[in-house]
């Protein structure tokens, strides 16, 4: 395979209500079928006029205008530093400030990403097959951070007339191995490659990538969200601080009762795995803890038999810990509010572990709690 990757110049400014395809093939008379044009999402907004108006000066009354038209755009905050926002747009996409950009753009406008890019690509590859003849795959791509590495790459927003992804699942490799996760996101490669040429400063806001495709797909494809990740599959859909506050807000909402798994059954054995996650839960929080609190774990015979005695124990629980204040004098009210503390930071440990637990109280109103595990 050869590629070459050719900028399309003279191009020019782009305003709302401008006909791309008209401007594009103006400028590259030489587009061939296969070749994959990399446009920049910038000249998509324009002419598609997705501008908003702000103050010119910066000042606060710009950066209210900005917070406000962020807002609008945002799905829900990912993370957030300083100023810095990370956002999902509702386009599904996790970037910087909602991708909304203050650059090449006049001083009083915001351009925001396109309503549909993967909308806007088939209809310019549409309208470059029709009154063209050029039979083209379409990228729309915009510059994104990344997660873990310093550095801004463009990726693909939308994509029109080829997959953006290329499926190895299934293949053997030359070693005779079947590959079973390998999906290759070549649309965002490819708007990568076409960022080498077109630059920030150039005003080159289109290149062709030629060589890679021998012929576009006969229909337009499934566009970019087959990349956008499924949010319950993302290991990393908040931010450190986010997630922070959303496992002490999961701390504080625990409930008494643990549900009981589906699979659960009164004879299921005490793992060794279980049996370590307590006594790691109970090391956590030893450092926090009144000292007069005691945690003791109870596991094997022993919590079989300890159920046996108390109302409540759930038909599931393999364990316990048994929670009580020392000493031989009655605690005061004070000391019991503590001991309720004490037990309730054991109870968000063992569920760091993974281990949901359900309280039980001893008898009389004693200072005396067991969770059955």
């Amino acid at each position: 395979m050869r590629l070459e990757i050719l900028p399309v110049l003279g191009i020019g400014d782009v305003a709302e209500g401008d006909d791309l395809a008209e401007l594009i093939a103006g400028a590259a008379p030489w587009l061939r079928d296969g070749d994959v044009l990399v446009v920049t999402s910038k000249i998509v907004s324009k002419a598609e006029g997705r501008l908003v108006d702000v103050p010119a000066e910066e000042g606060p009354a710009r950066l209210a205008a900005r917070d406000e038209v962020l807002a609008a755009e945002t799905v829900r905050t990912v993370a957030a530093r300083g100023a810095t926002r990370i956002v999902q747009t509702h386009h599904g996409f996790v970037m910087a400030a909602a991708g909304i950009d203050a650059s090449n753009v006049d001083a009083s406008k915001l351009v925001l990403l396109p309503k549909d890019p993967d909308a806007s690509a088939r209809a310019l590859r549409a309208a470059l097959r029709r009154r063209h003849g050029a039979d083209v795959a379409v990228i729309v791509s915009d510059t994104m951070g990344r997660p873990w590495r310093n550095g801004l790459t463009d990726v693909a927003l939308g994509v029109a007339g080829m997959s953006a992804i290329r499926d190895h699942r299934g293949e053997v490799d030359p070693y005779g191995n079947e590959l079973s996760i390998t999906q290759m996101a070549v649309v965002d490669e490819l708007a990568g490659a076409g960022e080498l040429i077109k630059g920030k400063c150039d005003q080159v806001p289109v290149a062709v990538v030629r060589g890679y495709l021998t012929a576009p797909t006969d229909n337009d494809g499934d566009g970019v969200r087959s990349l956008v990740r499924d949010p319950a599959m993302d290991l990393f859909s908040l931010g450190t601080a986010e997630a922070r506050v959303a496992g002490l807000l999961a701390a504080a909402t625990l409930p008494d009762r643990a549900p009981a798994p589906a699979e659960a059954t009164s004879a299921a054995p005490v793992d060794a795995d279980i049996e370590a996650a307590l006594r790691r839960a109970v090391d956590e929080v030893a450092q926090a803890v009144a000292d007069g609190t005691l945690f003791a774990p109870v596991t094997g015979p022993a919590a079989t038999q300890l159920g046996a005695l108390l109302d409540g124990w759930p038909t599931h629980a393999t364990a316990a810990i048994h929670c009580r204040i020392t000493g031989d004098a009655a605690p005061d009210p004070a000391a019991l509010i503590r001991f309720g503390a004490d037990v309730h930071r054991l109870r968000a440990a063992l569920a760091a572990q993974g281990l949901a637990s359900t309280l039980l109280f001893g008898p009389d109103g004693s200072a005396l709690a067991t969770l059955a595990i």
